[in-house]
């Protein structure tokens, strides 16, 4: 498979039958001035994922899509406390083409299907202040395939892609991605559409922070950062920059 409509996109796509890492063969390039901002680099067969926390992520070899970006000088973007929450929100609303208003953002980077997580984003920071932005959207396994029971993956909820239809949903992912970098609008309407879609405002969460400890309470929105605004349990509200969140079950 070509990919021709994100081909279109992108200065260059780099598709590869097999890659340990999209983010770190991304990040070999980095170094090299004439590789352009937005550079994309994608597989249906990596072999060494890496998560938040460095979980691994493997999938067997033509079920889940690894796809990473290439933003040259993000961290002195307007955006770029956004990133992650960006990139999954542009993803989600580019799977809006095939499964309209069921893709949800957990924050901080990963995306739900029907309460279960079908795609993870990691983003990393490569020296001079690059960063490359990496997805792992699970298209077609089974759930004996899957690493935990809280995943799933397209074709379990009923949604199997064809070739053009994934060329379809990455080139609107890749589209959005670059308007929001290339034209940022106000950080204020960014805030709005990210809550809108996050499934983590409203509910009852435990947030692991980076010191170890565990936060319990309630998220009830995001600050101008980004950040997750947690009404803790108690008492007062505390704004969570990094943190590995459990959502409460729904009643």
């Amino acid at each position: 498979m070509d990919y021709p409509v994100s081909r279109s996109v992108v200065p260059e796509l780099r598709v590869l039958a097999s890659s340990p890492s999209t983010n770190s063969e991304l990040l070999s390039f980095v170094g090299d001035p004439g590789i352009r901002s937005l550079t994309t680099v994608l597989t249906l067969d990596q072999t060494a994922g890496r998560g938040r926390l460095d979980r691994s992520w493997v999938a067997p070899a033509g079920t889940a899509l690894a796809l990473s970006v290439l933003v040259r000088d993000a961290l002195a973007h307007p955006l770029a406390s956004w990133l992650p929450l960006l990139a999954g929100l542009t993803l989600a609303e580019a799977l809006d083409e095939i499964a309209p208003g069921r893709v949800q953002v957990k924050w901080p980077n990963d995306l739900l299907l029907e309460e279960r997580k079908v795609c993870g984003i990691l983003v990393e920071v490569a020296p001079g202040g690059d960063v490359v932005i990496g997805s792992g959207l699970n298209l077609a396994q089974t759930a004996e395939q899957l690493p935990v029971a809280t995943a799933t993956s397209l074709a379990l909820a009923g949604i199997p892609l064809s070739s053009e239809q994934l060329d379809t949903v990455i080139a609107g992912y890749l589209r959005r991605l670059r308007g929001e970098l290339e034209a940022p609008g106000p950080t204020s309407r960014l805030r709005e559409r990210v809550a809108a879609r996050c499934a983590t405002i409203g509910r009852a969460v435990s947030v692991l922070l980076a010191d170890g400890s565990t936060l319990e309470g309630t998220a009830t929105g995001l600050d101008a950062a980004g950040r997750l605004e947690v009404a803790s349990a108690a008492g007062g509200t505390v704004a969570v920059a990094v943190g590995d969140v459990t959502h409460a079950r729904l009643a």
